[in-house]
């Protein structure tokens, strides 16, 4: 099971877009096929996660269809009639304040609750087990999870 998550850490860290981008290899296949293998990462690891890590699946998944068959491959730039906060997230390709919350909470969110789940934040990183690492680690995953939910604000829109 733990394969699901070397599929995925490349996702994360955006090395198949920085490289399509380097190589001058984008296209409107390579953009659409990007979002499509982020999806299945994230999948796998929701799925691997919870019993009903399907629910989060099933969201993204609606709104990869929706948003790739009636906006196309410029997706992240129409949205200039959508609502405010929409708007906001949007913007800039993601790189604003609201942008960078809500992708760390769809990308970030699956891989930290791995860690946490397994422990791996306390023994891998050789954090002392102290109410202090406790609390940053819950502070953490709260702000992935209000990210995630904020993103799910912007989805469901």
């Amino acid at each position: 099971m733990r394969w699901r998550v070397f599929v995925y850490v490349p996702n994360i860290i955006g090395i198949d877009g920085f490289a399509a981008r380097r190589l001058n290899q984008t296209s409107e296949f390579g953009a659409w096929f990007d979002v499509l293998i982020d999806n299945i990462g994230r999948s796998m690891m929701w799925s691997l996660l919870y019993n009903w890590g399907h629910f989060m699946s099933s969201l993204e998944w609606c709104v990869f269809v929706c948003t790739h068959s009636s906006l196309g491959s410029d997706w992240k730039k129409k949205f200039e009639k959508s609502p405010w906060l929409i708007q906001k997230i949007m913007s800039n390709d993601f790189r604003s304040s609201l942008g960078t919350w809500a992708i760390s909470g769809i990308h970030i969110l699956p891989i930290w609750l791995y860690g946490y789940q397994k422990l791996i934040l306390t023994k891998t990183l050789l954090l002392p087990v102290t109410a202090v690492s406790v609390y940053c680690q819950w502070f953490v995953t709260g702000l992935l999870i209000s990210g995630r939910i904020l993103c799910m604000g912007a989805e469901v829109r």
